[in-house]
């Protein structure tokens, strides 16, 4: 047979030829005519990335198929097509969130002249069906885009047979083979559990159960201080339940540690207890059906224990790549942590093998940044793009009790980038209007932007504690991405009343020393 090519753009961002079919292939690959891969494009792993993958490839009128298969988490929960944003990240995450939050309103409101029963019950059970039917509702939905774009979609376990073609398995054991032109790596991630306890894996869940339990969780631990662990924790003690957060070290490393530090503050005068520097040593299930966690306090040595009913583990997470035989088509990934190697083109050590979104070494772990990602990589491929991605200045929004949003380089960024002496910081500490005739503390609302020194004094970061602030950093965020200078956003009229205009009011720098209180309205 003879060899085919196809152009490609390898690491250094130049087009050459690349030949991807040798002579014999693979027995029983499944191929179009003249020995050809029978799909422009391939997608494993049908999450946020690749799901947006394959439907802009679709729309440019290339074939491709999308494999996809859960495993079951070790507690056995499994779910549907979506990923893990749809089905066990944002979208209930967000829910649960706004459930937590309608707690604290329906308490707020007989301050408005609402008379409310007393006392207020939550049901788990009922919040959570209604959640996961929303989610199966999705799920649907996915399956039903991939209809109307003609998208083949394969419910199966895939693996590479060689750099042009996949085998994959179904829950029967029915094999497929699959060959394509391109194949894009969007398998994500999933939540690690730290083997080395004694009875972590028999007792506890992760983030891929939580969303599904049928039954409450009650008294829960949450170990780790990641933004998972930390979100989780929030809407467990904003519906009512004992939830505890055991840290080893920093709570949510890589963000604005001044920021992080409020974040824990307002969680812990809400009801969220914190276990610092301890780390658990054992799990152990009771004659009655509860969890005794034993644990080491890291600076003293000493050893504590309690019970709960459920442990809940956001200790970090790791890529989808060990069962893929990414060996056998030559990918490469970090030996480190087994992310896969990517150039700014989203391609791999193989030109025409790509990776997006949390599988790929570098990127943000954020379902925004994998679809855009994936969408131009599609445009590139066959829309005759270029532009690349740009990971720059990406919002992102923690949604624990109080919202942290945030956009470009933290404090510490900046500063170990510019030096000290090269950046100003404005700040202030706000009260939100809808916290005035509940009389709600407002000790942690807080904004500050980081600047360069120099005029125009340009904006680089972005960071906003408070109510609504995915809504708010969202917006600012495109000024930011648009190099937009402090004195710009100082020229820009606020709306009023908000907590959003508290942004553009921003005076006080804290090299100043004045006090960053806000007062009037």
């Amino acid at each position: 047979m003879a060899t085919m090519a196809t152009l490609a753009r390898g690491p250094g961002a130049r087009f050459r030829w690349w030949p991807w079919a040798s002579a014999g292939g693979v027995r029983g690959a499944a191929r179009g005519s003249a020995g050809q891969p029978e799909y422009n494009l391939l997608v494993i792993g049908g999450g946020s990335g690749g799901l947006a993958c394959a439907k802009e490839a679709a729309q440019l009128g290339r074939k491709v198929a999308v494999v996809d298969y859960v495993e079951p988490s070790p507690r056995g929960t499994q779910w549907g097509l979506g990923g893990t944003c749809v089905n066990v990240g944002c979208i209930p995450k967000k829910l649960m969130h706004h459930a937590a939050l309608l707690g604290h309103v329906i308490k707020d409101a007989h301050h408005y002249g609402w008379e409310t029963a007393q006392p207020i019950r939550h049901d788990w059970k009922k919040m959570a069906e209604a959640v996961q039917n929303h989610v199966k509702s999705l799920n649907w939905g996915h399956r039903v885009q991939l209809q109307e774009r003609k998208v083949k979609y394969f419910n199966i376990k895939a693996t590479f047979v060689d750099k042009h073609t996949v085998r994959g398995v179904t829950k029967d054991g029915k094999e497929t083979v699959l060959s394509a032109e391109h194949i894009v790596i969007a398998t994500g991630g999933r939540p690690k559990y730290p083997n080395h306890i004694e009875g972590a894996l028999e007792y506890g869940i992760t983030s891929d159960d939580i969303f599904w339990l049928k039954e409450s969780p009650g008294k829960t631990l949450v170990v780790g201080a990641s933004y998972v662990a930390l979100e989780c924790a929030g809407f467990l003690t904003g519906i009512g339940l004992d939830t505890t957060v055991m840290v080893r070290s920093i709570p949510l490393r890589g963000f604005d540690q001044q920021m992080s530090s409020l974040v824990t503050e307002h969680m812990e005068s809400h009801g969220t207890r914190f276990l610092r520097g301890c780390i658990p040593s054992r799990i152990q299930r009771l004659p009655d059906g509860q969890l005794q966690v034993t644990w080491e306090d890291c600076a003293s040595g000493k050893k504590d224990t309690d019970t709960f009913n459920t442990v809940l583990w956001a200790i970090g997470r790791i890529p989808q790549t060990r069962g893929l035989n990414l060996e056998k088509a030559g990918v490469n990934t970090n030996p480190e942590n087994q992310k896969i190697l990517v150039d700014s083109w989203e391609a791999t050590s193989v030109p025409h093998i790509y990776a997006i979104g949390d599988v790929a070494e570098g990127r943000p772990e954020l379902t925004p940044t994998a679809i855009m990602a994936g969408k131009l990589l599609a445009q590139r491929l066959f829309g005759q793009s270029s532009e690349l991605m740009d990971y720059d200045n990406v919002p992102t929004t923690v949604f624990t009790p109080l919202e942290y949003g945030c956009v470009g380089l933290s404090e510490e960024e900046a500063v170990a980038r510019y030096g000290q002496e090269r950046i100003e910081v404005y700040h202030a500490y706000y009260k939100p209007l809808e916290f005035t005739v509940a009389d709600r503390d407002a000790s942690q609302c807080y904004i500050k932007m980081v600047c360069l020194r120099e005029p125009p004094q340009l904006v680089l970061g972005l960071h906003f504690l408070g109510p609504n602030a995915g809504e708010v950093t969202q917006g600012f965020a495109l000024g930011i991405k648009c190099r937009a200078s402090y004195a710009q956003v100082m020229r820009t009229v606020g709306i009023h009343p908000t907590c959003s205009e508290e942004i553009v009011k921003l005076r006080i720098s804290k090299r100043s020393g004045l006090d960053p209180t806000v007062t009037g309205c």
